[in-house]
């Protein structure tokens, strides 16, 4: 299975840079992990959050293809054990699932028009990160997922 991580904005700090970079080169084994950072549209005027939001949606969706499983991370979503996550994981490789696209929005979040796509929406804790921590939460998520598929020590 590809994982795909589409997210908006750049990661500007090193450490949060080394720290995906690591579960990148970690999760080589495992499954082919790509990053693909979008450019987020300004926001000037709180009133066009949501019409920006589409526009970010459309940018977003056009690097989907129809048959991905699209899993966006919503504040409001599905939350999982590690290995509750990894038990999803393992479901949608037995489903013989091709690509997995996870979506991480800017700080304003993400269109109705990527959530409507979503096949999963997933929350990562009732607590609020910054999205650029969430991206290195969720690769490591990713990577601990694979290590319990397979049995392995990590996750203790």
């Amino acid at each position: 299975m590809k994982i795909k991580i589409i997210a908006l904005g750049k990661i500007k700090e090193k450490f949060l840079k080394d720290g995906i970079d690591e579960f990148l080169k970690r999760l080589t084994p495992y499954s082919s992990v790509q990053i693909l950072e979008l450019n987020p549209i300004e926001i000037k005027d709180e009133n066009l959050t949501n019409k920006i939001l589409l526009e970010e949606g459309e940018k977003i969706l056009s690097n989907i293809k129809p048959q991905d499983y699209v899993i966006t991370m919503e504040i409001n979503g599905k939350q999982y054990s590690s290995e509750e996550f990894s038990k999803k994981i393992e479901q949608l490789t037995n489903e013989g699932i091709g690509e997995v696209v996870f979506v991480i929005g800017s700080s304003c979040g993400i269109g109705k028009n990527v959530s409507n796509r979503a096949n999963l929406k997933m929350s990562l804790s009732k607590m609020t990160f910054l999205h650029q921590f969430a991206r290195l939460i969720l690769v490591e998520q990713i990577y601990r997922a694979f290590k319990i598929m397979k049995g392995e020590t990590y996750h203790k």
